[in-house]
């Protein structure tokens, strides 16, 4: 926020593009075409020739509102000729996982949504995001398109590498992990972290939880962001449901890179090179803490497979919004990376 304020980047961008819609979020570092940055301003301009645009937003005034939150933003979008919705939240208090499952509550299924939970330079205390007026802590906005010139593509990858067995998630309560197997979520968190296991909690980005329902392959990470030694529970960045299947995950700079690879890879098998398309890249701060020196990596790749003809924004996030298989729902994802492309036909 304090790059922003001292910037003054709101007046001199609505002095530039005085009809824009102007919408963007605090971060945990910003991707600026092949460069990722820190306590700085990306600005990207983007012009549609017959696409339309409109914006909704809605409080989220505390964590177990957040369902409420999703349907109050769903509600503000028009659906008719809708195309697409990006979502950014704030990262700290909204359970977001909650928020999506609200937004899907309302929106056509045929809609597809991306988006990110906004951050705070990994400090994980107070998030913003905005949309046409100032830096709001405590909100979801999101921006609709409408048209159907407008081709979309959404991609995510999260590469991490399991360890241990997969064990049942036998209490739960929304994002809160209180036993696997029967066993305590906690010890048998630090059992298979071993001697690492004294890093908690500050080690908890670097060992993310990944579910799956029982009868299905398809898996989310979540990241974990608390632990209570009182009782022996972990909470997590998203909803991990009771009778889900439960594994520790831990990964390594070249399955970064490899990931955002594949990602990438996965927009160009539906929207070829042209020279005008604009894609928004979201990923993990998660992922950043593994990359460090390397971080620029990740983005070379997206930028190399995209090619030249692409504007490449986005930012490192505290949550990723986008479906979890192809023709899907939103979900929440952690420790992973997404890209939405744009392209007017």
């Amino acid at each position: 926020m304090g790059a922003l304020e001292a910037s003054g980047a709101f007046d001199w961008v609505r002095a530039a593009y005085p009809g824009a819609a102007i919408f963007g979020c605090t971060t945990a570092g910003e991707i600026h075409g092949r460069t990722v940055r820190d306590d700085t301003v990306s600005v990207t301009a983007v012009h549609f020739e017959h696409t339309r645009l409109a914006i909704s937003y809605a409080g989220i005034p505390s964590s177990e509102s957040s369902f409420e939150t999703g349907q109050e933003l769903a509600r503000g979008i028009d659906a008719d000729g809708l195309t697409h919705v990006l979502v950014l939240a704030e990262g700290v208090q909204v359970i977001g996982s909650d928020l999506l499952d609200g937004v899907n509550s309302i929106l056509p299924a045929h809609v597809t949504v991306s988006g990110g939970f906004a951050g705070d330079g990994g400090h994980l205390s107070e998030t913003f995001v905005w949309s046409d007026g100032a830096p709001q802590a405590h909100t979801a906005q999101a921006l609709a398109f409408y048209g159907n010139r407008l081709q979309i593509e959404v991609a995510t990858s999260g590469e991490w590498t399991p360890f241990g067995p997969e064990r049942l998630v036998t209490k739960s309560k929304k994002n809160v992990v209180y036993e696997l197997d029967g066993r305590s979520a906690l010890a048998l968190y630090k059992q298979y972290l071993g001697e690492h296991a004294a890093g908690l909690p500050g080690a908890r980005m670097l060992y993310p939880l990944g579910f799956r329902a029982a009868d299905g392959e398809r898996r989310v990470m979540r990241s974990l962001i608390a632990v209570d030694e009182e009782e022996q529970s972990l909470t997590f960045g998203g909803n991990i449901p009771e009778q889900s299947l439960a594994r520790l995950f831990n990964g390594n700079i070249e399955q970064m890179i490899e990931g955002a690879e594949t990602a990438a890879e996965a927009i160009r098998e539906t929207i070829p090179a042209s020279s005008s398309q604009l894609a928004i890249m979201v990923s993990c701060y998660g992922r950043r803490l593994i990359l460090r020196q390397m971080i620029e990596e990740e983005v070379d790749a997206v930028a190399e497979i995209l090619g030249d003809g692409t504007a490449l924004t986005g930012f490192y996030s505290y949550g990723e919004v986008a479906p979890a298989s192809q023709g899907g729902q939103a979900q929440l994802h952690n420790q992973t990376v997404t890209i939405t492309c744009f392209r007017e036909v």
